[in-house]
């Protein structure tokens, strides 16, 4: 069995292109053929071996247009190189992958990983969704990484009958353990609150600086992440007399983020819109025993990822204080977050493990 991973861009930079590449690597360390066919976001396209059963094929692009990478290359790219695979998996939303397969005249059987509806580009959506139309037709099964959004879209009403439910799962976070002692040292005799995205709208920061009003002074909200809303936040946080009390830590490095996941006590995601479809830092976060505050986004996967009463609590959206409010009972007493703690580990465990994702996905293509 050989199979394509089809979408997106390379270098990672967001969760879709993060599951394709795991997806790639650890299906081929099972010593399945796996290639990854992808846009190069640096416009120079080339082929590397990632391994033996391994290839990761990025395609020179011209520009990058309503968050998409224009890359006729892959077209003919596809076309040439699409009989040697049994499967290709495309990952949604990717307008320009859905094109090369399109016009790649392929005959094999197609999967097609439904990760989001397409949310802000409108007018995107408007010219594109003739060829959406197109793929969920030609689509021989279709997953989606919750029951909850696969249920919920309404673009994939009609189709149930060929959808899987595959959630997305991760390596567990290496605790690192003297940097953990660092960051707490840093902020002695408090409990931390941290939370990681781009600062951008529809992940609801302005809504976590604000719940900090109605937390205690001995808790610190630590953000981690860049984005067009940084002065926007800095100046909430300065105008709500909040400083020393959130902090906007910028880029967290690779090497720095387990000591903040380890150094927390709670982990936020305070997201407020469906583009938010899973939330793959709550399940990093669970993987060090963190309980998660996140939210009910109505058609998401949010709060299914974080189980309520059990890994954490899921509050409305654009709820500050209802924010605070969780983040204090779960914090309150021992016992009680010693059991959020315990729950949130196992969660992960039972659920949300690469190893998990990788077996049950070899599965879907029918490999025994």
């Amino acid at each position: 069995m050989k199979i394509l991973q089809l979408g997106k861009f390379y270098p990672i930079g967001g969760g879709v292109e993060k599951v394709m590449y795991d997806l790639m690597t650890g299906i081929s360390e099972k010593g399945v053929n796996c290639d990854m066919m992808c846009a190069a976001t640096d416009r120079k396209g080339m082929t590397v071996k990632i391994n033996e059963h391994a290839n990761l094929i990025c395609t020179p692009t011209w520009t990058k247009k309503a968050a998409t990478m224009i890359s006729p290359a892959m077209v003919w790219k596809l076309r040439r190189v699409c009989r040697n695979y049994d499967i290709i998996h495309v990952h949604h939303p990717d307008p320009m992958a859905c094109l090369a397969l399109l016009y790649s005249g392929y005959k094999g059987k197609v999967i097609l990983h439904w990760h989001s509806d397409i949310q802000k580009q409108k007018m995107l959506l408007k010219l594109y969704k003739p060829l959406q139309d197109w793929l969920i037709k030609r689509a021989d099964c279709i997953i989606g990484t919750t029951p909850v959004y696969l249920k919920e879209s309404p673009f994939l009403r009609g189709v149930q009958d060929k959808t899987v439910c595959l959630p997305i799962g991760v390596e567990p976070v290496r605790r690192d353990y003297d940097r953990e002692e660092i960051i707490r040292n840093r902020y002695e005799g408090k409990k931390i609150v941290f939370s990681l995205g781009r600062l951008v709208h529809y992940k609801g920061f302005r809504y976590l600086v604000e719940a900090a009003k109605y937390l205690g002074d001995e808790y610190v909200v630590l953000i981690g992440g860049t984005g067009v809303l940084k002065d926007e936040l800095s100046e909430q946080i300065k105008s709500e007399g909040l400083a020393g009390k959130v902090e906007l830590l910028g880029r967290v490095s690779d090497e720095d983020l387990p000591g903040y996941y380890g150094a927390c006590s709670v982990f936020c995601l305070s997201s407020v819109q469906k583009t938010e479809a899973f939330g793959i830092v709550q399940i990093e976060a669970m993987s060090c025993g963190k309980p998660v505050v996140a939210t009910k986004i109505p058609q998401s996967g949010v709060a299914w990822v974080n189980a309520d009463g059990e890994s954490g609590i899921n509050v409305m959206p654009e709820d500050a204080k209802g924010l605070a409010e969780a983040i204090m009972k779960i914090t309150s007493d021992k016992g009680v977050y010693a059991g959020y703690s315990e729950k949130a580990g196992r969660r992960f465990v039972e659920f949300f493990t690469k190893e998990r994702m990788i077996e049950k996905c070899l599965k879907i293509y029918g490999y025994e």
